[in-house]
This record gives C-alpha cells, structure tokens and sequence, in this order.
C-alpha cells in the first residue's frame, strides 16, 4: 500500500545558506573567481564565488559560461567604470540580500544592477525610489495643506472685522434716518406758513 506524499519544507534553510556562502566569502575559503574593480583611479579586488555571481547576475554568468579556460586556482574579472564601495555594496547584497546604503546612492546601486543585470537589485532599488518619491510627495502635500490652514486662519479675524463693521453701519442706518433730526427741513416749525391763513388767538371771555 503506497503512503501519501508528504512535503518537507525549511523556511530557514535558504538564508542559512546566504548566510553559510557570506560567511564563507568573508574568510576567503572555497573562493574561485577575483573581481579587479577600477574607477577613477581607486582600485580593489574582490573575492567572490562563482556559482553565487552566476546565481544572481545574468552579467557574471555569462562571463562564466564562455570563459574557456582558468587563468589559475581563481578566474580574474575585470570591471571599469564602477565605484569600489558600490561593488562592496553589491556583494554584499546578492550574499544576505539585504544591504544598507545612503539615500544619494540609490540611484547608483540601480546603474550597477543594471549593468551587472541583476535583476533582484534592480527591483529592490526601483521600489525604494518609488516609495522615497512617494514620500517627499506626502511630505509636500502636506506642506501645502499646512500653508493652506495658516492663509485661511489669517484672513477670518479681519472677514470677521469686516462683517461686524457692516453690520453696525446697518444698524445706525435703520435707527438713524439719513438726513439728521436737527437740519431746518425736518425740525417742527412753529411758525405759519405763508400760503395758511393765521388764526386769530380766541379771546377771553
């Protein structure tokens, strides 16, 4: 009778690896290829693995793949035109698929993944820019919100200002009868007028 198959799965293992090679790496053991990197005149060189660059970059496979035979123990590649602590950078990364760098070079860290084609640096670098855009966005908007409130807070006292002054001038106004009580026109006149004829006072009796 045939038992059911089961699945034996480690979510450990795959970074006990990464850790086991970085470990290795690290301490120069079982290393087969030496990466010579040079730019502006600073040089350095790298010992690395082969079947980890193979792994992870399509540029290093490809490299290896072709090459027809060893120079020696160790394969020499040779990289121009890339910064040492960016290729630090990037070891480090394919090795323990993390890496910390500054904010001024991502942008450079995706260049190197581009031309190293690396396909998990690359998109581990365009999500990072994509969320710092988002958040220098956030942070202008609500800069701009903040703006918005401190304008808006200025201008009522003096709507309000305007709004009790008009309506004080409304008030006099209806109390208040545009010309004054005092002018001539309005003033009760205890004279008689011309065009009546004057009353003779009654006399006593």
């Amino acid at each position: 009778m045939e038992s059911n198959a089961v699945l034996l799965e480690s979510k450990s293992s795959p970074i006990n690896l990464l850790n086991e090679m970085h470990q290795l790496r690290l301490l120069g053991h079982l290393c087969d290829v030496t990466v010579s990197v040079e730019y502006q005149g600073v040089r350095a060189e790298f010992v690395a693995h082969k079947a980890v660059l193979a792994a992870t970059s399509k540029f290093f496979k490809e490299v290896f793949l072709n090459e027809k035979g060893m120079d020696g123990p160790r394969t020499n590649v040779f990289l121009n035109e890339v910064q040492v602590a960016d290729f630090a950078s990037f070891l480090e990364f394919v090795y323990t698929a993390k890496v910390e760098v500054e904010e001024d070079r991502v942008q450079r860290m995706l260049e190197i993944a581009e031309k190293l084609k690396c396909l998990d640096l690359s998109e581990t670098c365009f999500q990072l820019k994509k969320q710092m855009l988002e958040s220098v966005l956030l942070e202008l908007q609500n800069f701009s919100e903040s703006q918005n409130s401190e304008e808006e807070s200025s201008t009522q006292p003096s709507i309000l200002l305007e709004s009790n002054a008009a309506a004080v001038a409304e008030a006099d106004q209806a109390d208040c009868p545009l010309d004054p009580p005092d002018s001539p026109a309005d003033r009760p006149s205890n004279r008689v007028s011309p065009e009546m004829p004057a009353t003779k006072p009654k006399e006593k009796t």
